[in-house]
């Protein structure tokens, strides 16, 4: 079958969308992403979304048999407190105080039958993944912070409506792609670039389907690192494989396809069901977005293996992060 003549990273950045939406996240269109946004590209967090999570994941322990719950007052406190990170201090600082805020929450005061204490809000939930929603958008617009510009990074996966992984995708015969999908990273972080996004990610990656990268915020390219999987035993290395194979090849709902394939994609759609009829053996992005983004995955990278150091964040490299 021929490969249609792709008008942009297609060849890319479909097959991610596919692989995410199988993994588990929930396809977000560009008009849906806005719609929750507010309609405003200096907008970076899904605040809808986000305030019904912190409504779903919080509760006020008031004693052994009793719950409270958090009020509409200090849930708009919860959100406002993300939203004002202090990008005046530098941005690694910023980024410091997005993570701390995503891994040990705002202590907020509230009364409880009659006695005002302080009480944990959490954006997350790092014990009960299946309490969180995942999402995935593409062509995320942001405006850029010295002009009216716009930058939009290929994929943005949302974790309760905060985007805690950014993307890049590129076609494979590009000259050397991944660099290409670096520098667009590395480039959107400058200071008249979308930092106001950047600072809430902790995961950047680059995918040109049979190589990729990965980072975490302002890392220069020459240390951006591999991903492999370890396996104990081979018969854990096979069942990975057999899985990984299953996921590639397993098609999305009408429903899913109708979604994703209703605008810019559309052209292509015909293709990409026709590829439903063949066994199509998995890619490198296709580890990495396995290795790294799949929901478990990444809320245990986040919450276990970040460190901020000497004005500096690290992230799990390939020897460090095992399955």
């Amino acid at each position: 079958m021929d490969t249609p003549s792709f008008k942009e990273d297609h060849v890319s950045q479909i097959p991610a969308i596919q692989m995410l939406a199988n993994l588990g996240y929930t396809y977000l269109s560009p008009a849906e992403t806005e719609r929750l946004r507010g309609g405003k590209s200096t907008n970076v967090l899904l605040e809808d979304v986000l305030r019904k999570q912190l409504k779903e994941i919080n509760s006020i322990r008031v004693s052994a048999t009793k719950t409270s719950i958090f009020t509409d007052e200090n849930i708009e406190k919860g959100v406002l407190a993300l939203k004002t990170l202090p990008m005046n201090e530098g941005y690694i600082a910023a980024c410091e105080k997005a993570y701390n805020l995503l891994t040990l929450g705002q202590a907020l005061e509230q009364s409880v039958d009659g006695d005002k204490k302080s009480f944990t809000l959490q954006y997350i939930d790092w014990n009960n993944i299946g309490n969180n929603v995942f999402h995935v958008t593409e062509e995320f617009s942001v405006m850029r912070s010295t002009s009216k510009e716009h930058y939009r990074p290929d994929l943005v996966l949302f974790v309760n409506g905060i985007p805690l992984c950014i993307i890049e995708c590129k076609r494979p015969d590009m000259k050397k792609p991944l660099q290409q999908a670096i520098s667009q990273h590395l480039r959107s972080q400058q200071e008249d670039g979308i930092r106001s996004l950047y600072v809430y990610a902790q995961l950047t990656l680059a995918i040109a389907t049979q190589e990729a990268a990965y980072a975490t915020n302002a890392t220069p390219e020459k240390f951006w690192a591999k991903w492999q999987e370890k396996f104990s035993s081979e018969e854990e290395e096979s069942d990975y494989k057999t899985h990984l194979l299953d996921l590639k090849n397993r098609p999305l709902s009408n429903a899913a396809k109708d979604q994703l394939f209703a605008d810019r994609f559309k052209y292509v759609r015909q293709y990409f069901d026709a590829l439903e009829q063949e066994e199509i053996l998995p890619t490198v992005q296709d580890e990495y977005l396995h290795g790294l983004c799949r929901p478990t995955r990444l809320i245990d990278l986040v919450f276990n293996f970040v460190l901020f150091d000497n004005g500096g964040r690290k992230s799990p490299g390939t020897s460090s992060f095992s399955r």
